[in-house]
């Protein structure tokens, strides 16, 4: 959420913004309720002011004439306090619904094809034969099952049998090690159902309801990532500024309906309305939410280059970047079966637009006034996404699968899925 004082004093700049995201923001309206709501208080504070006045006399004369007056200066005080609350409740919702502003830093554009390349690690594998598709191996590995999973629930779900199974799993145990022995994050195991208060504070609600799936008959959400209740975690706290940055690393299943992406990606292991992640979340001072933000991003490349995975950070653009980001990484790594990169991992900093909705604040030193935190998230890494990458990256002739040596450990020296 924006402070409603940048509105009001640089309405142009969120104008801006809001545009350049292609995003709509009820900016005039939010103005004149704004107007409304101080109108309604500021009465409110004149007829309590004149009240207070006609207190003291009537405490002197005890005229009863004063005594009526006074009674009808609390009804009025009483309904412009009623209107004014119910102006700054429509106020507070519009104000949940404007994007937030963003680095000038981030490259102007409108679509995915205007989003920069700032780096590239490795190159793309010489398969040395027709690379073929991470859903063809996995289904002959019989490692993958879409068509059974479909039976069971519906389309964009997946079954993993076997090594792949245990190639998740290795995965997930190698990311957590990786990420709290030698990054510094602390791991949390966090619910994966939410209350909406929850969602609301991450901006995936009001916006992005329909993209989510919600429990019939209950206050609950399931997450559409870890990011949710891990960021959420300090909700309505005032933090210690000198424990802050706050890391943590959460792995988890998440759900989206996906109702943006009908569709696209419908074929393999890629877009489902189930998968699991590795979640990094950052808690940060204002002063160093940008540097923090370049540090997240580069334990998550880390992962990439342990893997041994070709792979490219794009900056993306205002178009392509979020309601809520303040600025964007994606991790795209290379998969030579669909021919294209993969995204595996966005990185995000939302300065403080995700801690003014979860209330999340630190007190920069003692006796100073609590500041809100800034807020830093990114996969660390997607599993699906990248399962795809190592089987298609790691491919044999024989269509086997070459395990990353890093994974031999977490999967009994395993070296190739499918050997026989």
């Amino acid at each position: 959420m924006l402070p409603l004082e940048l509105i009001r004093k640089d309405p142009d700049r969120v104008r801006r913004a809001a545009a350049l995201k292609g995003e709509p923001a009820p900016i005039d309206e939010i103005l004149e309720l704004d107007r409304e709501w101080r109108e309604h208080q500021n009465a409110a504070e004149t007829i309590k002011a004149e009240q207070n006045r006609f207190s003291k006399e009537f405490a002197k004369s005890r005229d009863e004439q004063l005594k009526d007056r006074l009674r009808e200066m609390a009804e009025r005080a009483k309904a412009e306090l009623a209107q004014a609350e119910a102006v700054k409740a429509k106020l507070d919702d519009l104000l949940l619904r404007v994007p937030n502003v963003f680095d000038e830093s981030v490259p102007v554009g409108e679509s995915e094809a205007d989003n920069v390349v700032l780096r590239e690690w490795g190159s793309k594998p010489n398969i040395g034969f027709a690379a073929r598709t991470h859903y063809d191996l996995g289904e002959a590995l019989g490692i993958m099952d879409f068509e059974r999973a479909a039976r069971v629930a519906g389309s964009r779900f997946a079954f993993l049998l076997g090594e792949g199974a245990l190639l998740e799993r290795a995965l997930v145990q190698f990311m957590l090690d990786v990420h709290t022995r030698e990054h510094g994050y602390t791991e949390v195991q966090p619910p994966v159902l939410v209350n909406s208060a929850s969602m609301t504070g991450t901006a995936n609600l009001p916006k992005f309801g329909a993209d989510a799936f919600k429990v019939e008959g209950h206050d609950l959400w399931l997450v559409p990532t870890a990011e949710v209740p891990v960021t959420n975690y300090h909700r309505d706290e005032i933090l210690d500024g000198e424990r802050l940055p706050l890391k943590y690393v959460a792995y988890s299943p998440c759900f989206r309906s996906e109702a943006g992406a009908a569709g696209k990606d419908t074929r393999g292991f890629i877009r489902l309305h189930q998968f699991s992640k590795v979640e990094l979340v950052k808690v940060t001072s204002a002063e160093t939410s940008m540097d923090e933000f370049e540090k997240l991003t580069a334990d998550a490349e880390d992962i990439l280059k342990r893997l041994g995975l070709h792979y490219q950070v794009l900056v993306m653009c205002t178009g392509d970047m979020g309601f809520a980001q303040y600025k964007k990484y994606d991790l795209n790594a290379w998969c030579p079966g669909l021919d294209r990169y993969l995204e595996v991992s966005s990185c995000s900093v939302f300065n403080d637009f995700q801690a003014m909705r979860a209330n999340i604040r630190y007190r920069p030193a003692r006796g100073a006034p609590p500041r809100f935190a800034h807020t830093i998230n990114g996969s660390g890494l997607a599993l699906t996404r990248t399962i795809d990458a190592i089987i298609e990256t790691y491919q044999r002739a024989d269509g086997t699968i070459v395990v990353p040596e890093p994974l031999r450990p977490y999967m009994g020296g395993l070296e190739v899925i499918g050997a026989r």
